[in-house]
């Protein structure tokens, strides 16, 4: 089949039907109007150091496959560490930035980064994009390409391909039937389950009440309030604002309402803090939560427990909450593989990258064993 491919410098320049007819709806990060609403707001630009360089496969003047793929002038947002990897470069010389990166901006979510049209097999696609991706590499002057949080099949099509496969981890709730929360809660031990009802307890010992709230039930001021709390969490945390401003959010409310979910929290009717959560097929995304003033195990009601709540209610397989945070496995959050690609251009450096990722992936799998321990629930 006789391809030819064409990299964006916007989503705007391919149509939203076109673009969601081959990435479907079951991951709402892929959704036109979720890589449209950073664009327009800015977040995601050039001066942002995310310049969009999209991938459109094309068969007869027709698009066949996309890929999402950003030239990168930096490594942050993207929750797959390479900043050694940088200074190395830097020590013997060389200019690791610009990169290209197949991945979600600001959102390590696995899901699909590869999308074709019906009849077509990623692994008849996958030589020809593999070198379109690298001459646009050689183009711009750059020194990698990487691909992040990609599911597995395409991580190892990939490491077929001579992309070098990195392991990660994260904790997800996995959905085993549960009818309800107190049904989820009494797998857990005695103790383990005594704890996380304190927890839930204390919550409304402090006055404050929890909703959840789907996307055309969120008022304006609701969203700007959010922002508010996203804000000044992100700044407490880190020194800097979060990488999203308030006009994304907007944006967002907009042009995808059916796919988010706020869980919100009042003390006195004001509201204190919430959390935001994006909803696909199977499985519910938890990605950005503020507060105006800390509370006793606020965080784990609004980000972890009303999740599981709704995902028991809406049938959902699992419950993504997020990067990092080892506090989750205690609360019934399973560690999981993740993956991704990295393709170096210097030989060199890629040996050596290679022989740290090998290692990396020992300690890794040894620690999700491990981790794996920890978990609440009862000794079957």
């Amino acid at each position: 089949m006789n391809v030819e491919f064409v990299f964006l410098s916007s989503i705007q320049e391919i149509t939203p039907r076109q673009w969601n007819a081959l990435c479907g709806e079951d991951y709402p990060f892929l959704d036109h109007a979720f890589l449209s609403s950073l664009e327009i707001s800015g977040a995601v630009s050039a001066a942002s150091g995310w310049q969009p360089r999209h991938v459109v496969i094309e068969f007869g003047g027709a698009p066949v496959g996309v890929m999402p793929l950003y030239e990168k002038n930096h490594s942050y947002g993207e929750y797959v560490f390479d900043w050694a990897w940088a200074d190395a470069y830097r020590r013997h010389g060389f200019d690791y930035y610009p990169k290209l990166v197949t991945a979600i901006p600001f959102t390590p979510a696995t899901g699909p980064r590869l999308c074709l049209a019906e009849g077509l097999k990623t692994g008849d696609i996958l030589p020809s994009l593999q070198e379109a991706v690298r001459e646009e590499l050689t183009r711009i002057g750059g020194s990698s390409w990487h691909c992040l949080f990609p599911e597995k099949p395409f991580s190892d099509l990939l490491k077929e391909q001579g992309v070098s496969q990195r392991l990660g981890s994260q904790y997800h709730w996995l959905n085993q039937g549960y009818r309800d929360f107190a049904d989820f809660l009494d797998s857990f031990s005695s103790r383990k389950r005594k704890n996380l009802n304190k927890e839930r307890r204390r919550v409304v010992e402090q006055g404050l009440a929890l909703e959840l709230k789907t996307g055309r039930e969120i008022s304006r001021d609701e969203w700007r309030q959010f922002y508010i709390f996203y804000h000044l969490t992100y700044f407490k945390r880190s020194g800097r604002q979060g990488y999203l401003n308030e006009d994304f959010f907007y944006q967002l409310a907009e042009s995808m309402p059916d796919k988010v979910v706020m869980a919100i929290a009042r003390q006195g009717g004001e509201m204190v803090a919430a959390s935001l959560f994006f909803e696909g097929s199977e499985t519910l995304y938890g990605r950005y939560w503020g507060c105006s003033k800390e509370f006793d195990f606020l965080h784990f009601e609004a980000c972890y427990y009303q999740g599981i709540e709704y995902a028991i209610r809406k049938g959902l397989k699992r419950f993504d909450p997020g990067a990092q945070g080892e506090h989750k496995i205690q609360r019934g959050f399973t560690p999981v593989a993740t993956w991704s690609n990295h393709w170096i251009d210097h030989p060199d450096f890629r040996m050596a990258i290679d022989d740290f990722m090998q290692r990396e992936k020992v300690a890794m799998e040894e620690y999700m064993e491990e981790a794996k321990g920890w978990l609440p629930f009862k000794e079957m």
